[in-house]
């Protein structure tokens, strides 16, 4: 019996079952697969595993692979999955190599959900990440790093441009960390005058300035035994720089009018949305305490450069925001998703947060459309044909060639909006995508990056 004519035997398992090829493409997809992860056996098959089945194992220790390069079976490893609607699922499975006809080898990998009274305090529901809503490969990526470097005491500096999410991920690495007991302090360097920041940084005594009719501990003392977090450390002042980098180098700092050091024990998890290797050249940060916060240092990139996290954030906040104010939306329309997925976004997750709510204070019924939204967001025109999976990938494959050839002012937009059509019919698979489209994937990365998607 060949491997396809088996699917009917598979989809009676009652666990989770896909095979892969040696190139990790998805050759078999059973119903509970469906059911487990929310893709389709159409939408799975031919693409790679990450891409419909990304654990916090993908890039490290992949269970799979392990079993391929052994040639043994890894049972029972548990791990957490991340389904097509954003849920965080705890997983157990189990992987094998398989040698089909023709001696060609295989992977098998089978996997069951497991109950919170199993999974014990590390479920889906105890997760932090589940806050994080990922697709595109370059947040993922992101993800499996946070998980590594969270354990630790290291430094991290987080960077990016304002509104991509830095404090999220910030309190994703305390809650990740063996100080998730201890508290989580942020402080936002640049909402304060400098005169204050220095006596809410690190306290003052009783009697040291007017004012000061009793001690006052600061925020590094109130995050003892936990985590500090410095958002916008770029606007720091440079005496407080000093400061800071006495407390990280040595733990210990002097409150204003002490004369005994108080000692502390806290992870510093900085941000900015400067860059601040050019502010160290430039003289306005401290190139010792520049290297001190960035052990690690984990760039967001801004919303504009991820185009396939900006629909399941839309969806995520709509849900919020309908049951915030009480409406009956619930989802988003063809068009509208188009809309956003052409949208620049210079304000970044925060702007799409505050669109949502727009959009879902002025609807009156339970689907949104670009009426819903501001006029000023139509940057870009949305295509007329509506979203629909074509039947086989041959079906479009030449549709890019035949815009290219079409001449007039409007070919770079004509060809930017199919692209962003053929990205949301296949739901943001680059690879399905570049195989509708008769392009490799590197091609089609490039094009992303020339039209800004």
């Amino acid at each position: 019996m060949r491997l396809t004519e088996s699917t009917g035997v598979f989809d009676a398992l009652g666990f989770g079952f896909f095979v892969v090829d040696e190139g990790w493409n998805v050759l078999l997809f059973n119903r509970e697969a469906e059911r487990i992860t929310g893709f389709t056996r159409k939408e799975a098959l031919g693409c790679k595993c990450s891409e419909i089945f990304h654990t916090e194992f993908c890039n490290a220790r992949c269970p799979l692979q392990q079993a391929l390069v052994s040639g043994g079976r890894v049972s029972r490893r548990q791990v957490h999955f991340l389904t097509r609607d954003n849920r965080r699922v705890a997983l157990e499975i189990s992987a094998a190599p398989f040698t089909g006809s023709g001696e060609r080898t295989m992977g098998v990998l089978c996997f069951r959900e497991v109950l919170a009274d199993q999974a014990g305090t590390d479920t889906a529901a105890d997760d932090p990440l589940r806050r994080l809503v990922f697709r595109h490969p370059l947040m993922l990526q992101l993800l499996d790093i946070l998980r590594m470097v969270a354990p630790t005491d290291a430094s991290v500096l987080l960077t990016g441009e304002t509104g991509t999410g830095k404090g999220l991920l910030a309190k994703a690495l305390h809650d990740l960390s063996r100080r998730r007991v201890g508290p989580f302090v942020g402080v936002n360097c640049a909402a304060l005058p400098d005169k204050l920041l220095e006596s809410e940084l690190f306290g003052y005594k009783k009697g040291a300035f007017t004012d000061a009719r009793a001690d006052k501990p600061g925020m590094f003392e109130l995050a003892q035994g936990g985590t500090i977090f410095l958002d916008e450390i770029g606007d720091l002042p440079s005496d407080l720089q000093a400061k800071l980098l006495q407390a990280l180098e040595e733990r210990r700092f002097y409150p204003l009018g002490a004369t005994k050091p108080v000692s502390v024990n806290v992870r510093v998890v900085a941000a900015s949305n400067l860059d601040l290797a050019r502010r160290t050249t430039e003289g306005l940060f401290r190139s010792d305490l520049y290297y001190r916060l960035r052990v690690v240092e984990l760039h967001i990139p801004p919303l504009r450069e991820r185009s396939a996290d900006i629909v399941p954030l839309a969806e995520l906040f709509l849900a919020r925001a309908a049951e915030r104010y009480a409406k009956r939306a619930t989802h988003l329309d063809d068009a509208a998703k188009r809309l956003l997925s052409a949208y620049s976004f210079p304000g970044n997750v925060r702007e799409l947060k505050h669109l949502m709510e727009h959009a879902v204070i002025l609807s009156d019924g339970a689907t949104l459309t670009p009426a819903h939204f501001p006029p000023q967001m139509a940057v870009h025109p949305a295509p007329a044909a509506p979203i629909s999976h074509p039947t086989c990938p041959g079906q479009a494959a030449q549709r890019l060639p035949e815009v290219e050839r079409n001449q007039g002012g409007s070919l770079l937009e004509r060809e930017r909006d199919l692209l962003l059509q053929a990205l949301s019919e296949n739901d943001w698979s680059i690879l399905q995508t570049a195989a509708q489209l008769g392009i490799n994937r590197t091609t089609l990365w490039r094009r992303m990056r020339k039209y800004g998607i």
